[in-house]
């Protein structure tokens, strides 16, 4: 992409007008293909569903669930965090999951976690720059690609007083 490689990165919410972007994305980015409860979830996770454009090409996407534990805290689960390969490295990436960081941080979530095939070690190092931490792993989490572990990666947030 040479040296025109400093075009705006903006973020969008994701909504009914535009969830085909996100589907086309993950056609693309995933060797899974996911089902309507997966966009609905995203849909209704609000500002923690973005896509990423590159000017004004769509070129990334961070899609989250909202899930209340055990006690009524929210914890937040990555269902996909991608970036189309020829935007790789330009921190479109950390774009997006710092903006769910931050959205984490201000309403005073416990978690966020998310599943990472076991070889992927480039997602497993992006996530430790972010201070998430592998804790747990998981026998055959996928059904249809090799290898069929995954880790759990999570990241824990210090809970503010107020909210204890």
């Amino acid at each position: 992409m040479g040296t025109g490689r400093e075009a705006s990165v903006s973020l969008d919410g994701v909504r009914d007008k535009n969830v085909m972007q996100l589907k086309k994305l993950n056609t693309v980015l995933f060797p899974v293909r996911y089902n309507d409860k997966y966009y609905a979830d995203a849909i209704a996770s609000g500002e923690f569903t973005k896509l990423a454009y590159y000017g004004d090409i769509c070129v990334g996407a961070i899609a989250c669930r909202l899930e209340k534990k055990e006690g009524g805290a929210m914890r937040v689960y990555i269902m996909t965090l991608g970036v189309l390969a020829p935007y790789r490295g330009i921190g479109i990436g950390s774009k997006l999951l710092n903006h769910v960081l931050d959205i984490c941080t201000k309403q005073n979530i416990s978690e966020i976690y998310l599943h990472v095939q076991t070889n992927n070690e480039d997602a497993i190092k992006f996530y430790k720059k972010f201070g998430f931490e592998i804790t747990d792993t998981i026998q055959d989490y996928y059904i249809n690609i090799e290898p069929r572990d995954c880790y759990v990666v999570t990241k824990s947030f210090a809970q503010s007083e107020a909210s204890k």
